[in-house]
């Protein structure tokens, strides 16, 4: 059974920082790339960052970059999103999601994700 499982969410203050892990199992890891999103109140669920499984090539929504870094420990299953400079916006419930690797093809897209975790809230304080 294919499981991801997002935790590490919080209360944080503006310009705190977090970092949310997604632990995976019931797959070929290694074969997977996994995607970060988020959805806050009211909006749809938006690409934050996604990871490559065969050359760790990393993608960032414009609203992260260079605040949000995401890696990944194939040894350990995990996906990790580290979380500086947080900001009020940056506020939702985070999920992992995982695919197939196949480039950056659509990877903001929710829509080609067929595996996903139960979300961790992020709140972030002003």
């Amino acid at each position: 059974e294919v499981q991801l499982q997002a935790f590490g969410g919080g209360l944080v203050q503006a310009g705190g920082t977090l970092k949310l892990s997604c632990a995976a199992s019931g797959f070929r890891f290694d074969l997977y790339a996994i995607g970060w999103f988020r959805q806050a109140p009211g909006k749809e669920r938006e690409g934050v960052s996604l990871i490559r499984n065969s050359n760790g090539r990393t993608y960032y929504a414009d609203s992260v970059k260079g605040r949000f870094t995401i890696s990944r420990d194939n040894a350990k299953n995990t996906v990790y999103l580290q979380m500086n400079s947080l900001k009020p916006e940056d506020a939702a419930v985070y999920f992992c999601a995982a695919r197939l690797d196949q480039g950056g093809r659509m990877w903001s897209s929710e829509f080609h994700y067929p595996y996903w975790g139960q979300g961790t809230l992020v709140t972030v304080s002003s």
